[in-house]
């Protein structure tokens, strides 16, 4: 996966959009308001934070090498996935899904519902 393809797959998702609060070189993805993945463009290879049920996050450190705990973010519910060709990017795909997904939950009950629309 590249930037590009990155950014498509995370705008694909309802209601979200992208900006750049954290400077020019920072892209973040966010739903409702709130973050759900933010990557650097700078990063080579390239990675992608993404929040994560803290289970599920411990569990993909142990079995991927490049599953790390977020950079700069709470680690309890954060990873730092480096997309360096070890995770297929239907699990990468996943994993966008599910961080957007927490994010979704979070979120009043009158935003969730603008989302279905």
């Amino acid at each position: 996966m590249n930037i590009e393809t990155l950014r498509t797959y995370c705008l694909s998702k309802p209601g979200a959009n992208e900006s750049f609060p954290f400077g020019e070189d920072t892209l973040v993805f966010k739903v409702g308001g709130k973050v759900f993945a933010l990557t650097s463009l700078d990063a080579r290879p390239l990675s992608v934070n993404l929040k994560c049920n803290p289970e599920l996050a411990v569990e993909l450190r142990e079995q991927y090498d490049s599953v790390r705990p977020g950079y700069h973010m709470n680690k309890v519910h954060w990873n730092t996935v480096i997309i360096d060709g070890t995770v297929r990017e239907s699990d990468l795909k996943k994993w966008i899904d599910h961080s957007y997904e927490l994010i979704v939950a979070s979120l009043p009950k009158s935003v969730r519902q603008e989302l279905e629309k």
